[in-house]
């Protein structure tokens, strides 16, 4: 059965946005063979940061809000 690139990489995110420090994430990284620096693991720790949603932008962004009018958008599709 053929490696599935896509899982592989989301499995890989999962694990990495599982990490609580910058020292978590390149400990990770490198038991996945890859090298980060503390720069480059503090700075992917900061954009990881800014992924979590709070319950409302979760809902929005799951099709959760709903529109009355679609005069003001595009809902042919």
């Amino acid at each position: 059965m053929p490696i599935n690139k896509n899982e592989l990489a989301q499995e890989m995110i999962q694990k990495a946005l599982q990490c609580n420090t910058a020292e978590d994430l390149i400990a990770y990284a490198k038991s996945e063979g890859l090298d980060i620096t503390k720069d480059e693991a503090e700075a992917y720790m900061a954009e990881l940061a800014d992924v979590e949603l709070d319950g409302n932008e979760l809902t929005k962004i799951a099709g959760g809000a709903s529109y009355k009018d679609c005069s003001d958008y595009d809902c042919s599709y």
